[in-house]
């Protein structure tokens, strides 16, 4: 894991020297500037942790530059301000603007190394609650007894104890972001960034800057690579990457570091890599969708997921487990599965796996009433009796072909939107056919994608 970066930005060489060194035996890289100048350029060549800020300068002030950094970033890095004339009413005004502590000199330095643990520990708490709450993942490790899942957690910690790069393989809503954060929280590098790039979900014209980020003038904007320095980048189905993504990307992972857009220098990153795929990545590259280079850089542990199917008993456990979580998280009703409700849960498919199974529980709980969950109401949910329907020889067979096919496509669409929560994206992945047919096939039926789930 690399070491906090600290930029000390203040124009008294004597004082800039002496938090230098003691910050250095301290463990911390850092970078000194002696104005705002100098501020500016050393931020736009390497991100900082934590900045050490003077008010006075010659150049700029202070506030001035906290006022352009704190705009620039989300979650932005702490700020501690330092003045040798600091009033209230300054302390206020930078306090105001996001700082995260003032500082009166002549420093203490006790007081200044306590400051800056506190500061960096807000900072990391800040972006690991931003990443749960974009996961919105209730459980921090695999669930469930089976050899499956036992065999899943040693796999995990046993690569955490490494720096390896991981590629995930498993099918949509098996728990490769469980399995990606537990191996994340359980190495060297879980005091630092766990950023996750949802590649399906990036817009192509801005996929570059998302990733390498940019520099215009003398502002910066940092990319989610350098977000992940020192931590771990999560490539979150990277399948889905396009090829000219994927060449600068396999370049930049190759020499652990890149240029942002607009710029002229290499900013050098430390990165632990997991991604994740349910597509074959061997028959990706054979068709050409995928590139070798990457591939290899990218597989060094592969860890495989298996479907719930496989482990059907570790489901008793699941929907127990969910049952007390929305019951804890969302104030419901507390209510028992039947033995035959058990059953039916059992012996489902669960095409969209764990994902599906925690989306179930939710709506039983919300939907329904009564203490007990029967097997009737799960098989409404699951929509087993339409299924039924349409595959016994009580479907109606004497209307003709095209208006049946229109019947079958209609709810079979809707039956994979509940399943994927409303995603289109993962749908046309499904059915294996491009996004753009799937919304004028839905348009067609009179599907409204939204009532599968959030878009």
């Amino acid at each position: 894991m690399s070491a906090s970066h600290i930029l000390v930005v203040d124009d008294e060489p004597d004082i800039r020297e002496l938090v230098k060194e003691i910050l250095e035996d301290e463990r911390y890289i850092v970078t000194v500037a002696a104005n705002g100048a100098e501020a500016r350029q050393a931020r736009m060549e390497r991100r900082p942790d934590l900045i050490l800020l003077d008010i006075w300068m010659p150049d700029i002030d202070g506030i001035s530059l906290l006022k352009e950094w704190q705009a620039s970033d989300e979650p932005a890095p702490p700020v501690v301000v330092m003045s040798g004339h600091g009033t209230v009413e300054t302390a206020v005004e930078a306090t105001r603007l996001g700082a995260y502590d003032f500082l009166e000199k002549p420093l203490s330095m006790a007081k200044l190394l306590l400051t800056i643990r506190h500061a960096l520990d807000d900072y990391s708490l800040r972006r690991e609650n931003v990443g749960l709450r974009r996961q919105a993942q209730p459980l921090s490790r695999p669930l469930g007894k089976s050899q499956a899942m036992e065999t899943l957690r040693d796999q995990a910690e046993k690569v955490a104890s490494t720096d390896a790069w991981v590629l995930l393989v498993g099918e949509p809503g098996v728990g490769k972001r469980l399995i990606a954060r537990l191996i994340h929280n359980l190495s060297n590098r879980k005091e630092s960034s766990f950023v996750e790039v949802g590649v399906a979900t990036i817009v192509p014209a801005n996929a570059e800057m998302e990733l390498f980020g940019e520099e215009r003038a003398d502002r910066v904007r940092y990319g989610l690579l350098e977000q992940a320095n020192g931590g771990t980048l999560f490539l979150n189905e990277v399948a889905d990457m396009d090829l000219d993504l994927q060449a600068r990307l396999a370049s930049a992972l190759q020499g652990q570091s890149f240029v942002r857009l607009g710029g002229s220098r290499a900013v050098e990153i430390d990165i632990r890599v997991i991604a994740s795929t349910h597509k074959d990545l061997q028959e990706e590259m054979r068709l050409g969708r995928f590139r070798e280079d990457l591939y290899y850089q990218l597989n060094v542990v592969p860890i495989s997921l298996s479907p719930l199917r496989q482990h059907r008993e570790d489901i008793t456990d699941l929907f127990t487990y969910y049952v007390d979580f929305f019951v804890d998280s969302d104030a419901l009703p507390y209510r028992t599965f039947s033995v035959a409700a058990q059953n039916r849960l059992r012996n489902y498919d669960w095409p969209g796996n764990v994902r599906e199974l925690k989306s179930i529980v939710h709506r039983l709980l919300i939907l329904g009433s009564g203490e007990t969950i029967d097997a009737e109401e799960v098989d409404a949910v699951l929509g087993t009796q339409a299924q039924s329907t349409v595959q016994s020889a009580g479907f109606d067979f004497d209307i003709p072909l095209r208006q049946a096919r229109e019947k079958f496509e209609k709810a079979y669409i809707e039956h994979q939107l509940r399943i994927a929560e409303g995603n289109v994206s993962q749908v046309a992945k499904v059915a294996g056919i491009e996004r753009t047919h799937l919304y004028r096939k839905m348009k067609a039926l009179g599907i409204n994608p939204k009532e599968g789930g959030q878009l």
